[in-house]
This record gives structure tokens, sequence and C-alpha cells, in this order.
């Protein structure tokens, strides 16, 4: 199963929204080795909050490795691994704010960087899925506190 997202996205709770919703588009990313949604609509409530625009993007991309990393060979004396390269993945969500009122847009972002040990997936797909889920999880459940944070500093 390949990253597919479906329109409309459901928000996870924030301050002062109500059942926010996300309608998106595919839209054309700056690489080959990524995919990209633009927001065209929202629903719920959520005063303010502006959709994709060329001066103010609200879009999410997903990224993979260009070129997958793969285990080296181990030493023959030790039967060791001299190192364990890393496969990244990132996805970023950019949105176009107002830095001050009168003041063109800013771009915030929030990334996610997601690196994998080269040969894990084969040997321990369960943990990954695990890291994973965990990771999602704590983020949706923590979204209106973290929202929160970023806007009163206070962890």
């Amino acid at each position: 199963m390949t990253v597919a997202v479906t329109s409309p996205v459901t928000g996870a709770a924030e301050t002062g929204f109500t059942a926010p919703t996300y309608t998106n588009v595919a839209d054309q990313a700056p690489d080959v080795n990524g995919k990209q949604y633009a927001v065209t609509a929202l629903g719920g409530t959520q005063a303010g909050v502006t959709v994709h625009s060329v001066a103010a993007p609200f879009t999410v991309s997903v990224w993979r490795p260009k070129t997958f990393k793969v285990l080296p060979k181990t030493n023959p004396v030790t039967g060791q691994l001299s190192s364990v390269p890393m496969n990244t993945y990132k996805v970023i969500t950019r949105k176009g704010c107002l830095p001050l009122a009168g003041q063109p847009f800013a771009i915030a972002r929030m990334t996610t960087i997601i690196e994998i040990p080269a040969g894990a997936d084969t040997v321990d797909p369960a943990n990954l899925r695990a890291m994973q889920s965990m990771h999602v999880g704590v983020l949706d459940q923590v979204s209106a506190g973290l929202g929160d944070t970023t806007i009163a500093g206070v962890l």
C-alpha cells in the first residue's frame, strides 16, 4: 500500500476549532520522489483559516529516499556491520500565515522525519510499524496541546 491522502482529511482536535476538515487535491511535488496535496476547501469551524494559494500555500508533502540504501557487507573477521545506513522519509506540511497585519504571508513548516535503518524493513517491520503508530497517535492525541504550546510558548 502506498501513501494516498484521501479527501477530505479529518483534522485533529485544536483549541477553537470544531470538527475541522480539509478538502485536498493531488498537487505536483517539487521532485519525483515525493507526493504533494493542496488544501482547497475547509470544513467545520476554523475562523481565520485560509486555503491554498500561491501567496499562502497550504500543502502536505510526503517524501521517500531517491536512492535506497542497503546494508554493507559484514566485517569478515568480526562478522559485525561497520555501519548501518539510514533511509530517510519526510512528511512536510507548509502553511502560509501572517507574521504581522498588513504584511505578506510567511511560510510556517511542520516536518516529521522518519529514519529507518537499512535492513530493518525486512527483518523487523513490526517494530517499525509500532514506532510509527505511536508517533502518529501521540501527535493526534496532543494536537490541541501542541497547538496551544506553539501559540503560548508553554510546554
